[in-house]
């Protein structure tokens, strides 16, 4: 049986208006069920703690959650001092961190973006830091720290320099800390400022190099503004992750000595797992959010204007 001539048009022209619509839907459809589930994943613990920040709930199962409205958040900014030194501490590390590591992985990033002898090999060892696991790393530094039998000390008495308490003192801890952090995270900083290096065009550099400039003026005055945006992301990726950094703070000093160390995210851990109060640390978690959220912003608004000025 053969369909008659117009009746075969209208087939083949169904036909590719399906796949037409097949074609354009699929940029949708087919990453659609990861997306849905990645976001039911995110969004199902943002909003049960959203709801458990206005309740008090001790995770007892006889006496359940209490809705307490913004309580909560008034204990948080009224009466809770700790609460508000952890907010303190939490900036000092995170502005140290950024202080230490941009400027560090910049220059590493300038340094490794000229051929020399073994550089594949030196460059290796510099990324070590950032591939090894958190607890291995506290470990480690927690050998080195040691007043008594750490290296460092040892070290700084054969050069008859004073000996540190490092992380055992309160007014050195927090700082020691950074320097970990600075350690382990600066080969971050360094390869996203390498992928900036290498997409820089080569003739300005020309240019300059015609004009008689130096080596430090093509790099003040020309790598550093065309890189800026690219150390605008750096600073973000290391900002979010030193706010909320917790394993190696908890796997070496768990806050102390005292309180020295105590960073908000260890302070909503103690909060909730040590003190019980799910409530109490659910509304100190969403403002935690709102903290990283702000600084997230600030620096993204800071990359807008380089982009604006170098274009």
């Amino acid at each position: 049986m053969h369909l008659r001539p117009e009746m075969d048009g209208v087939t083949r022209g169904t036909g590719r208006d399906l796949s037409g619509r097949l074609h354009r839907a699929a940029p949708y459809v087919l990453p659609a069920p990861a997306v849905i589930t990645i976001a039911l994943l995110c969004a199902f613990p943002a909003v049960y703690t959203l709801y458990m920040s206005f309740q008090t709930w001790t995770g007892s199962q006889t006496r359940p959650p209490e809705f307490v409205g913004l309580l909560n958040y008034l204990e948080a900014f009224r009466d809770d001092e700790r609460f508000q030194m952890a907010i303190w501490r939490t900036v000092l590390y995170t502005a140290g961190s950024l202080a230490l590591q941009v400027p560090l992985g910049v220059a590493l990033a300038v340094f490794f973006n000229r051929e020399f002898s073994g550089k594949g090999l030196v460059r290796t060892l510099y990324l070590l830091p950032f591939v090894a696991t958190p607890a291995a790393i506290a470990l480690v530094w927690v050998l080195i720290y040691n007043p008594a039998t750490g290296v460092l000390n040892y070290l700084l008495e054969l050069v008859h320099l004073p000996k540190g308490q490092w992380t055992y003192g309160a007014d050195s801890a927090l700082w020691a800390l950074v320097i970990v952090d600075t350690w382990q995270h600066t080969p971050l900083v360094m390869l996203i400022s390498l992928a900036g290096l290498a997409a820089l065009s080569p003739d300005p550099y020309e240019s300059a190099q015609i004009d008689g400039a130096s080596p430090w003026q093509s790099f003040w005055h020309i790598t550093l503004p065309l890189l800026r945006p690219t150390i605008a992301v750096a600073a973000l990726f290391r900002a979010i992750d030193a706010l909320k950094a917790f394993d190696v703070i908890f796997a070496m000093t768990q806050g102390g000595p005292g309180e020295a160390t105590e960073t908000l995210n260890i302070y909503i851990y103690l909060a909730a797992f040590q003190y019980f109060r799910f409530g109490y640390s659910s509304s100190l978690l969403m403002l935690f959010f709102a903290l990283i959220l702000g600084v997230c912003l600030l620096i993204i608004k800071g990359r807008r204007q380089a982009e604006r000025a170098r274009g």
